[in-house]
């Protein structure tokens, strides 16, 4: 079935995402995990050394201004990461997404160099996280910094993470089953959101008053 940005959203709003076995495979299958990884935007945990990373300004962060440039850096094979699940088709249709206004980046920078990032899907009040990438430590944390108050910000009820791993578990991230999922993707569905609350970048204050520090 060739992929497009109708089918995509149609697959997200029924719980379904697409992925490729490899970045050099053509083809993708979709994923419909027993359990889902949300992070909770009202538990969201921000440590108390990342809020200093924050604040300091070591990082410009944008919005929307290298969208395919992020998702590209996300498919990179890394010594870190020996295989990528983003392949061209992946690319392209996200690519589309993007240019009809769903799916949104965020970019860390440091002068004019990106050196992190991520993208997702926006769909009613659930924002889909895809991907992130790091070139400088803390880099894809701030990205996802940004995006947590972002989301908060315009109304957003739901942030999927697709699986949980250990760097999102330090965020608050927890595992759902798949009917407790749907339940909250119906929800956040049925709602409207903005992915642009605010014109100037957030207020680190902001996300200090509403959000778990430690």
């Amino acid at each position: 079935m060739e992929l497009s940005a109708e089918l995509i959203l149609k697959a997200y709003a029924c719980g379904v995402f697409p992925m490729a076995e490899s970045k050099d495979d053509p083809s993708v299958f979709w994923v419909d995990p027993d359990m889902r990884g949300v992070l909770p935007l009202d538990e969201f945990h921000l440590s108390r050394r990342l809020a200093r990373t924050v604040r300091s300004g070591k990082f410009q962060v944008s919005v929307n201004q290298a969208f395919e440039t992020v998702i590209r850096k996300c498919a990179e094979r890394t010594a870190t990461r020996e295989e990528s699940w983003i392949n061209d088709s992946i690319v392209e249709v996200y690519g589309d997404l993007h240019h009809q206004g769903n799916a949104h980046s965020v970019e860390c920078w440091s002068g004019s160099n990106l050196v992190g990032g991520l993208y997702g899907v926006s769909l009613g009040a659930a924002f889909f996280g895809e991907s992130m990438f790091s070139r400088a430590t803390d880099a894809s944390k701030v990205a996802l910094v940004h995006l947590v108050e972002r989301l908060r910000a315009g109304g957003y009820t739901l942030l999927d993470t697709q699986f949980v791993t250990k760097h999102l578990t330090g965020f608050g991230a927890i595992e759902l089953p798949r009917g407790t999922y749907l339940g909250q993707l119906r929800y956040a569905l049925e709602r409207e959101a903005t992915f642009y609350p605010f014109d100037s970048e957030f207020s680190c204050e902001l996300m200090q008053s509403s959000t778990h520090i430690s």
